[in-house]
């Protein structure tokens, strides 16, 4: 299962960016998504996660500007966030769970969308 990350740019301090994650390859299920950050010489951090019953959760540095979001029939996450502070500048990546149509459980990580929060 293939990961592809997208939506990451240059943005100033107050904005609102939004990054999208497609999951591709033969996925039978997808139970939980995430979304990871890693700032330049700090460790990696969940920023969000999505459980397929819908429970959402967020890490305390981002909780009320986030928002985990997800598409199931289009094996879809999106992570939107509002008020970008320069310390949300890092890389965000998605990772997903799941099974594939042959049974097996998969544990995928996406390459990696840049967010630079600067004016």
């Amino acid at each position: 299962v293939q990961l592809q990350a997208s939506g990451g740019g240059v943005v100033q301090p107050g904005g609102s960016l939004r990054l999208s994650c497609v999951a591709s390859g033969s996925i039978f299920r997808i139970n939980s998504m995430h979304w990871y950050r890693q700032a330049p010489g700090k460790e990696r951090e969940l920023v969000a996660s999505s459980q397929r019953g819908g429970t959402t959760t967020y890490a305390d540095s981002v909780k009320g500007r986030s928002t985990i979001s997800r598409d199931n029939a289009k094996n879809t996450v999106y992570l939107e966030m509002n008020n970008l502070k320069p310390e949300d500048t890092a890389v965000y990546s998605c990772n997903v769970f799941g099974s594939t149509s042959r049974g097996k459980l998969f544990d995928s990580w996406g390459q990696g969308t840049l967010v630079t929060v600067s004016s």
